[in-house]
């Protein structure tokens, strides 16, 4: 998986770096690992600069496979805790296509499966 990461407004230290890494590694298990066509697209930002208390950090993610695209998004205070809420939404929309995905299999290989056993009781 080809993984790009465009810092906004923030510095991209090691250590955002590695924990990006680390949350990252979680697709792993998602996503087949013989596409070479997946693509992650990471974008840390800092939104803006006039906030009275504090920073707000934005992490977005863009996740191509094969044709699709998954898209995630969070805004907090905190740029790992946004990194954190971005990892999990997109692991859910990703779990959730996966689901579906093996279930018309099952569906389709359930229809088949009835389809042979009426024609073997025809004889």
């Amino acid at each position: 998986m080809n993984i790009n990461i465009k810092a906004t407004n923030v510095e991209l230290t090691p250590a955002i770096q590695d924990y990006l890494n680390k949350k990252v590694a979680a697709f792993d298990k998602l996503i087949n690992k013989n596409d070479e066509s997946a693509a992650l697209n990471v974008v840390l930002a800092k939104i803006t600069q006039h906030h009275q208390k504090g920073d707000i950090f934005k992490a977005e993610m863009n996740l191509h496979i094969s044709g699709k695209v998954f898209q995630a998004s969070s805004e907090e205070q905190d740029i790992f805790i946004a990194i954190d809420l971005v990892k999990d939404e997109m692991v859910r929309e990703l779990r959730s296509y996966k689901d579906k995905r093996i279930g018309v299999l099952k569906r389709g290989g359930n229809k088949v499966k009835q389809f042979l056993r009426g024609i073997y009781r025809r004889d």
